[in-house]
């Protein structure tokens, strides 16, 4: 079913984010900085605060709260799973994708030799770039780049025969940019490695909060996500083939396991974040229908993702109709998050934040967001960047109208 203003709920699902009752300078905070973060679902800041509440304790005590947070983490495991279409036993927990991605990076390269080659693109955020890049460097492997088409604002994939080839071990790629919203076609990047040999490693921060995700259907090897990006906690998420993950060898201290998943996890987990991991994901699912978990939460995405792209037609529609200003967008046929970003002429992206903030009580983003070299390639980093505007299930109509005014009001005072 399509979802319009009219159908999706809403208020019930504003009802369920405490923040959203914010005020700033005597307006009700519009919050459109989803993309570095979202707001966390009240069932998800109750997990939290009830773990800590009963009593935290680390693992295989032989008391209660030793296996309540055992049984906490195997819940949070089973839930990732449910969304990402993996196994529970793929599922390893960390600080960040950041942290998660360069100690994977880091353990594979002991299985890699001088002149072996990854490929990187110059679409991604730099942590599904730099992690690869300092272990290439460690390791004497050849780093090749997926360029960016300056027109149409995708992966150029002219070259991907020469790029991926029979010397590529991996290929780290974005699901979608977290900059300009552009949603990557997997398949030929797929394909390609596993005609060679390589391996797929997907960056899904920014997609996983609007798109269905499924680890072997989209022939990805390493899935890594965050929970923060769709409602809760900081917990970064890695869901790993098990025929990959069993061979991993991560640097760990001597005493910690030498078992998957909980190799990968160095130190004292974030028991309390972990905790707000299954409401977040459960959020999803109420929205959905089917007899299992998974099918509540596919469908439930598909019906947010109606919602949030009808609002996010809208604001490019809005924000494009006025003349100063300029999106950076694929064209209407690429699919997209909805994910706005945006220049306009005369004012800085951080002036156009901060007057935001202080006049309208609308808290949206300017910068790089980590996407440094597609602002280099589509020369806007010499300007500050882009303002970014996301959207989220808990984005109204009305909010969506109060920036397109807000925005327009400003390009109106540039001389």
């Amino acid at each position: 079913m399509k979802s319009t203003e009219t159908t999706f709920p809403i208020t019930q699902v504003r009802d369920q984010f405490p923040a959203l009752t914010r005020t700033y300078k005597d307006k009700t905070v519009a919050y459109f900085d989803g993309p570095g973060g979202s707001q966390v679902v009240g069932t998800a800041i109750e997990a939290i605060a009830d773990y800590m509440k009963k009593g935290g304790a680390n693992l295989h005590g032989a008391f209660p709260s030793s296996w309540e947070t055992e049984k906490v983490i195997s819940e949070a495991r089973s839930a990732v799973a449910d969304f990402l279409n993996v196994q529970a036993n793929e599922v390893a927990f960390g600080a960040n994708m950041t942290t998660l991605t360069i100690a994977i990076a880091n353990a594979l390269g002991k299985t890699f030799n001088p002149g072996d080659e990854i490929v990187v693109t110059e679409m991604d955020h730099r942590a599904n770039v730099d992690p690869w890049i300092m272990m290439a460097e460690d390791r004497g492997l050849t780093v090749r780049w997926v360029k960016v088409d300056t027109e149409t604002k995708t992966l150029d994939l002219t070259e991907l025969d020469q790029l991926i080839n029979d010397k590529t071990k991996v290929v780290a790629i974005g699901m979608a940019s977290n900059a300009i919203g552009t949603i990557v076609d997997l398949k030929p990047f797929a394909e390609r490695a596993k005609k060679v040999g390589a391996l797929l490693v997907a960056d899904a921060v920014h997609a996983a909060p609007h798109l269905p995700m499924d680890r072997d259907q989209m022939q990805i090897d390493i899935l890594l996500c965050s929970a923060y990006k769709f409602f809760g906690p900081h917990i970064g998420i890695a869901a790993i083939k098990e025929e990959i993950f069993k061979d991993l060898e991560p640097y760990k201290l001597t005493t910690s396991p030498s078992y998957y998943p909980d190799k990968l996890e160095t130190g004292t987990q974030n028991h309390e974040g972990i905790a707000g991991i299954l409401p977040a994901i459960e959020f999803f699912a109420q929205f959905g229908e089917g007899e299992t978990r998974r099918a509540r939460i596919v469908s439930g995405i598909k019906e947010i993702e109606s919602h949030e792209n009808y609002l996010a037609n809208r604001l490019r529609e809005g924000l494009s109709a006025i003349e100063s200003v300029h999106v950076t967008q694929a064209a209407a046929d690429v699919p997209k998050t909805p994910t706005i970003a945006f220049q306009v002429t005369g004012i800085t992206p951080a002036e156009i934040c901060r007057r935001l903030a202080e006049e309208q009580s609308i808290f949206v983003a300017a910068g790089h967001f980590y996407a440094s070299t597609l602002g280099d390639v589509l020369g806007v980093n010499g300007n500050g960047g882009w303002v970014r505007a996301g959207l989220a299930p808990y984005s109204t109509k009305e909010e969506v109208d109060r920036l397109i005014n807000a925005i327009k009001s400003l390009a109106e005072t540039v001389v």
